[in-house]
């Protein structure tokens, strides 16, 4: 055993290291990397994807939170073609990490990650807020959160983070992980799934930050209707004139936010934008 694989996880900060080499290679393979590619790993563990990166990518940039397993990645891999940076992803600046390494316009950053289950969310967030400096991620996440994140509209799973990940990414599970594949092991299964950057949003929205606000609040409180919900985003519009614009853009105030698909979205988001009636955030 290596002084790497020695390396005991933290529960702190939510480790489960890959060690099935079946499911790392199966991992790498589905990315399809290519030679030019710039790729960051987010959370390298004992590397089992990192080994394998090496010898697919230009330049493998690890993210790694944990200092002891910085170290030894280091030590077990010196490669000038892999740079460890100790660091929580969550803080890491990928527009200034981009314009060090000239990973911009056509030569993008691709991201793969065994996510910690207890960020998953927030640094989904934090890579979309980059997305202009990437076209791709890879990641391996507990198995409910992927359900949530390509669910489609009617489905009890399908919910704000379906709905701003699929705004600005096309989504697709790849398989699922068995917690056999880690040490230590998770009480639940893990997936893979894959988020390619699009070129532009899914929908056309008139103003973004009124979108924003609109899906939060309709997602707000799950079993109450669209109105219900909606009723409070605006101190000028009054709820008979929402109601009337709902049905105008062709939906029922008696729905709930589960049941709405993007494209029905922006039209609630580009009608509270022309009427002026959503406050904004300065």
């Amino acid at each position: 055993m290596s002084a790497l694989e020695r390396v005991p996880a933290k529960k702190s900060l939510g480790q489960h290291f890959l060690t099935d080499g079946n499911i790392a290679r199966k991992i790498v393979d589905s990315a399809g990397f290519a030679r030019e590619d710039i790729v960051i790993e987010i959370g390298p563990g004992l590397g089992a994807l990192t080994e394998l990166l090496i010898g697919r990518a230009r330049r493998v940039i690890g993210v790694e939170l944990d200092r002891a397993l910085a170290e030894k990645l280091r030590e077990k891999f010196p490669s000038e073609q892999l740079q460890i940076i100790e660091a929580d992803i969550l803080k890491v600046d990928i527009e200034e990490l981009a314009r060090e390494l000239g990973a911009a316009g056509e030569s993008r950053f691709r991201i793969i990650a065994n996510l910690p289950y207890n960020i998953s969310t927030p640094a989904i967030q934090h890579l979309i807020n980059f997305r202009n400096y990437i076209s791709d991620m890879t990641l391996m996440l507990q198995k409910e959160v992927v359900q949530r994140i390509v669910a489609r509209p009617g489905g009890k799973e399908y919910g704000l983070l379906s709905v701003i990940v699929q705004y600005y990414c096309a989504v697709e599970k790849l398989f699922d992980v068995p917690p056999g594949a880690f040490r230590p092991a998770p009480k639940v299964y893990s997936s893979v799934v894959r988020l390619a950057v699009r070129e532009r949003a899914a929908v056309d929205v008139i103003d973004e930050e009124i979108f924003f606000l609109v899906i939060k609040s309709a997602f707000a409180q799950r079993r109450k209707t669209l109105l219900n919900n909606l009723k409070g985003l605006s101190r000028r519009i009054n709820l008979k004139r929402a109601q009337q614009g709902l049905r105008e853009i062709g939906i029922d105030p008696g729905r709930r936010a589960e049941t709405l698909s993007l494209a029905e979205f922006a039209r609630l988001a580009n009608f509270f934008a022309g009427e002026g009636a959503v406050p904004r955030i300065r």
